[in-house]
């Protein structure tokens, strides 16, 4: 009795792991992908070494931290301009189609700078990209370390093709553990 009791109680635990074993991957493969920060462009809110948790499955919207593929890298940046929108900066303010933008993400990274000159260089959307408003399914990134961020201000919008994913945590190292 005692012998069937145990390959019964074996047999259990093989059973959950092999469909923990499943999930794990699903998870890890589908939901939940590893990502490291590379570069300075998004301080203060990640930093180079940083590890992030990127999920596929939400739909991109404004001021969201995107992870992308270009022929010259992945970049992770963040989302200010939407299809069909014109962005531009005008004395360190965002502007959307012509009307001002709260960014509360920036709040520290201006607060710690301590340069004269404007922490978002001014630009006129229809100057820098030659049109005037984004493509269907284009979108307008920039990093929160405006000044050492290579971004749609010198590559141009990217496409949804490109995206991979939406950045959500930081996992790694301990003390930078954040929700995105």
């Amino acid at each position: 009795m005692n012998r069937e009791r145990f390959l019964e109680w074996f047999w259990l635990i093989i059973k959950y792991s092999f469909v923990t074993g499943i999930l794990a991957l699903l998870l890890r493969g589908f939901l939940l992908i590893p990502v490291p920060v590379q570069g300075s462009s998004m301080e203060d809110t990640m930093a180079q070494g940083d590890m992030a948790l990127m999920e596929r499955l939400s739909s991109i919207k404004r001021f969201d931290v995107i992870v992308f593929n270009l022929p010259d890298g992945t970049y992770v940046k963040r989302v200010v301009g939407l299809p069909g929108e014109s962005v531009s900066y005008k004395d360190d303010k965002l502007y959307i189609d012509g009307k001002e933008m709260d960014e509360p993400f920036l709040v520290e990274n201006l607060h710690e700078d301590d340069e004269s000159g404007p922490y978002t260089y001014d630009f006129d959307f229809e100057e820098l990209m030659g049109v005037e408003k984004l493509g269907k399914d284009s979108y307008f990134v920039i990093g929160d370390n405006r000044r050492f961020s290579k971004d749609s201000r010198s590559f141009g919008a990217i496409s949804e093709d490109e995206i991979l994913g939406t950045i959500r945590f930081v996992y790694y190292p301990l003390p930078h553990m954040k929700f995105i």
